[in-house]
């Protein structure tokens, strides 16, 4: 018979709930790699949330113009 596994301590559970919250693992050449998330706003990405909830007058002066010429060929 091998080992018993040992039950986590309260530290160690709350240190690996924090690492899944924070970081993503990847596949980079074949070995899975531990990155940052990207951040995000409600679920959405910060570009995504910007575009659907900027007006007009704020992407202007944030010079968002990429952002302004998007939004201008959706309403067209």
């Amino acid at each position: 018979m091998g080992r018993r596994k040992r039950k986590l301590t309260l530290q160690e559970t709350a240190a690996k709930r924090r690492r899944k919250r924070e970081t993503m693992i990847i596949f980079i050449n074949g070995k899975q790699k531990r990155v940052k998330r990207p951040p995000t706003i409600d679920g959405m990405s910060v570009d995504e949330f910007i575009l659907h909830n900027a007006d007009p007058i704020w992407l202007v002066q944030n010079e968002m113009w990429e952002y302004l010429a998007d939004r201008q060929e959706k309403s067209a």
